[in-house]
């Protein structure tokens, strides 16, 4: 795959995690233009600035986890990088239990985290618990990431494009496990995804 198709694959999953919540904000502005009863208007207005807060998180998680942001070399701080996925997660039916340590790690690590948070999350169909925790030795990056919930389970796909073994060609589900791979490979962390009953387990470092 070129790097062109790489990225397109990448900008049709982040559409596809902003139709949503863009599609109820401009539901909800059209029941503010026709609705005349208060307690639909307030209704809507719940609405809108839910489906905007929602919007704008899994904005600033793609930013940073599918694309750029930093100069080379930079670190980002784990505490912030928490924030971030917290709110990613955040009206959702999974709880995040970020126990990560308090350290500015360079920005591919804190990206591979990211998206390793976000196939632990996918892993949870009925909803349940990530918990993520690091390595306290800022030079010796690496982190255990469980997630728990009744079905929990990795999809086929998801898994081969996440050992960047792909089953046919990348998709729109299958890019981001694939980027992590990527992610992983570059850093040589040793990415390991393991299945249990009900529980996912992602390791590297």
């Amino acid at each position: 795959m070129n790097d062109l198709d790489f990225a397109a694959l990448l900008v049709s999953r982040l559409c596809h995690d902003l139709v949503s919540p863009i599609g109820a904000v401009v539901n909800g502005l059209e029941v503010l233009e026709d609705e005349r009863d208060a307690a639909m208007r307030a209704d809507a207005m719940k609405l809108v600035v839910s489906s905007a807060e929602q919007a704008a998180a899994r904005l600033q998680f793609a930013r940073i986890a599918f694309g750029a942001a930093g100069s080379a070399g930079a670190q980002l701080d784990l505490t912030e990088v928490g924030r971030i996925v917290g709110g990613l997660f955040g009206g959702g039916k999974v709880h995040l239990d970020w126990q990560a340590a308090p350290l500015n790690w360079p920005k591919d690590w804190a990206k591979l985290l990211m998206n390793a948070a976000l196939l632990a999350a996918d892993s949870l169909p009925r909803g349940g618990r990530v918990v993520v925790t690091t390595t306290a030795d800022a030079s010796a990056p690496g982190f255990t990431i469980r997630a728990t919930g009744q079905g929990a389970r990795v999809l086929e796909e998801v898994e081969k494009a996440a050992r960047g073994e792909p089953k046919g060609p990348l998709d729109g589900r299958s890019i981001q496990p694939y980027l992590a791979h990527k992610l992983a490979r570059t850093l040589n962390a040793g990415l390991t995804l393991t299945s249990r009953d009900n529980e996912v387990e992602l390791a590297a470092g």
